[in-house]
């Protein structure tokens, strides 16, 4: 590559890499519960609705509902239990709990604005309302902490700057693997932010818990659970959007104490 193209491609390369900074912290907003400022890319309105619209979809992937009434009665009731009992019933989502089909996936999560899922995989797993509680509660934590808005922002921030990256960087005459290796490091930063979000979300299922009623001990269970349904086959923390639970047990052990000795939780 000549002096005079890779300039050129230098040049559009830091434009390209400013504008997506300027637009990353043009999105900033002060998180009212967390006291947090993050970056969010929706409205709280435009976070139920597609939370509303990405549902069935979602509960198509792990089979549809669960056909058991009583049970998906039970999981909606506990659900709005840690809600009503929280800051998240003063706040503007949509909060529903849905109960998974799915025997064999142990999991759950919440997508924008306030559509909760867990499988009937890791209910069964559960051994106590009290668990249920802070499963539940985790994912209403990620929901009050706008977590899904904030992860697309920062990928829209990743995608940005690996673009002026491999522009700034790459020889359109000599294929190479800088685009590989960029894209190594972005999913490398984007698993780092997810493992500090359900670290968080684990604050709030602690905070929600306490608020409703629960013993927020038992999240230390819900993450042997965790640990057991692994088989010890889970990835490095490193490797992973979800924090080794061993680690997650020491943060919950670390939010117990400090509630204990002060009464309240920090964020």
């Amino acid at each position: 590559m000549n002096s005079g193209v890779f300039r050129s491609r230098l040049i559009m390369g830091i434009i390209m890499a400013v504008i997506a900074l300027f637009s990353y912290f043009s999105k900033m907003q002060v998180n009212p519960i967390t006291g947090k400022r993050q970056a969010v890319t929706m409205t709280p309105q435009q976070e139920i609705a597609t939370g509303l619209q990405s549902a069935p979809q979602m509960a198509a992937e792990f089979g549809g509902l669960y056909e058991d009434q009583q049970l998906q009665d039970y999981v909606k009731s506990v659900g709005m239990k840690v809600v009503n009992n929280s800051e998240a019933a003063k706040s503007p989502y949509q909060f529903n709990f849905h109960l998974l089909a799915d025997p064999q996936t142990i999991n759950a999560f919440a997508l924008p604005g306030g559509q909760i899922f867990i499988t009937v995989g890791l209910l069964k797993r559960l051994k106590t309302e009290d668990q249920l509680a802070g499963v539940l509660g985790h994912e209403v934590g990620h929901v009050i902490g706008r977590h899904s808005a904030q992860q697309m922002a920062k990928d829209e921030l990743t995608n940005g700057l690996l673009s002026a990256a491999v522009t700034a960087t790459s020889d359109p005459y000599n294929a190479n693997n800088s685009t590989a290796i960029a894209q190594y490091v972005g999913k490398m930063i984007t698993m780092k932010y997810g493992r500090n979000d359900e670290l968080e979300a684990d604050k709030f299922g602690v905070k929600y818990m306490l608020e409703a009623q629960y013993d927020p001990a038992q999240m230390i269970d819900v993450m042997e659970v965790l640990k057991q349904a692994a088989g010890g086959r889970a990835p490095s923390e490193f490797q992973s959007t979800h924090p080794d639970p061993d680690h997650r047990i020491a943060e919950i052990k670390k939010a117990l104490a400090q509630y204990n000795k002060t009464g309240k939780l920090e964020w």
